[in-house]
Order: C-alpha cells, then structure tokens, then sequence
C-alpha cells in the first residue's frame, strides 16, 4: 500500500505514524502541580534529543479539546519533571495512569503507586521504576495546535538514578533493564530477547 499524506485523514495519518514507528521507549512523567498535587502520565513519543548537554523530548500529541495535558501544564508552571522508565513489572500501573482524571486528582493515588522523594526537584519519583531522570524544562516547540498536532518538550536532564543492580563500569545492563516499548494501537513489547551485534 502507498499513502500519500495530502490525501489521508488526521486519524489515518496518526495511524500510519503510530503503529509504524515502533516499538517506541515510554517516558512515564511525574509532575507536581502549583497546588501540590502529584501527577503522572506516560508519553511514548520520546527519545533523547542530546548527550552533551543531556536533554530528553517527548511530544506532547495535542488532545481534541486543545487543552494541555496536566504534565505540560505543571511544566510550564513549575519547570520541573521525573522522567521514570517503565519496566514489565509496573506496566499495568502506568496504563492506568493515562486514564483521564481531574487535575486535582493524583494518578499515583489512582494507581496505587508507590514513590519516593526525588533528589534535586520537587515532583516525586516512582519508587521502582529501575531508571529514572529529574529534570527541568528546558524549551516547548509548537509544531501544530490543532487535533494530533505536537508539542515538543526538550527538559535539561539535572539528576539520573539507576538502580544498583543494572549498573556497572559499562553503564546499564540492557539484558537486566526490563524496559518496555509502545506499539501502535493498544500494545506493548516487552524487551524478554536481548541481540547485540558487534558494530562494523
């Protein structure tokens, strides 16, 4: 099948894009409001945007009512996030935390979750999330506002934690991490098969 863009719908085109860039790393966000409430939600349009200096991106998708998200909201408001890492083991807790709630709700409270205080900002960190980034925002980019439009968010990485288990003098072991990647639709791909290939 070949799709020219021009002629596809705002939903085809978020399919196509959705379910073929895959599988994608989740950045399960926690956020702590002006009033105090802690919030959290997953984002799998992310990566890592730079090393030198360490930034993150995720992208926000703009929602039908074009109202910001509670974690873009508490961003611009208080400049500060968590960026935890989502193994097998907290999968279904975090796909609770992308239900739709009031924004004086907290999701950690939604999905039982446990967290503990973060190092260097404000908003807490899931307690057993094996990685886990505090950072702070760093620029928001506008790509589009209407429905399925993006907003890149690019935060300055201020604090990493790694679990004890999974570090060693060559970084994190990726046969041990357990993180979990997002597919299109409603799956997801757990990393259970490990490959490493000796670069050429």
């Amino acid at each position: 099948m070949n799709f020219n863009v021009s002629d596809l719908s705002v939903q085809e085109k978020y399919r196509l894009l959705n379910g073929g860039v895959t599988p994608r790393p989740i950045a399960w966000i926690s956020t702590r409001s002006k009033n105090g409430t802690d919030n959290i939600a997953p984002y799998s349009f992310f990566t890592v945007a730079s090393c030198n200096p360490p930034v993150l991106l995720y992208t926000q998708v703009t929602q039908r009512s074009g109202i910001d998200k509670d974690t873009l909201q508490n961003l611009k408001e208080t400049g500060e996030c968590v960026v935890n890492i989502v193994n097998s083991h907290l999968l279904e807790k975090m796909n609770l935390t992308s239900d739709s709630i009031s924004p004086d709700e907290s999701e950690f409270d939604l999905a039982e979750l446990d967290h503990c205080t973060s190092n260097t900002v404000t908003p807490v960190s899931v307690k057993e999330s094996p990685v886990r980034y505090e950072c702070t925002l760093r620029e928001i980019i506008t790509l589009g506002d209407l429905p399925t439009g993006g907003t890149l968010v690019l935060l300055d990485v201020k604090f990493v934690y790694v679990r004890d288990d999974l570090y060693s003098a060559e970084g994190i072991d990726q046969t041990l991490i357990d993180s979990v990647g997002k597919m299109g639709g409603d799956g997801y791909s757990p990393t259970s098969q490990y490959v490493a290939l000796n670069r050429p």
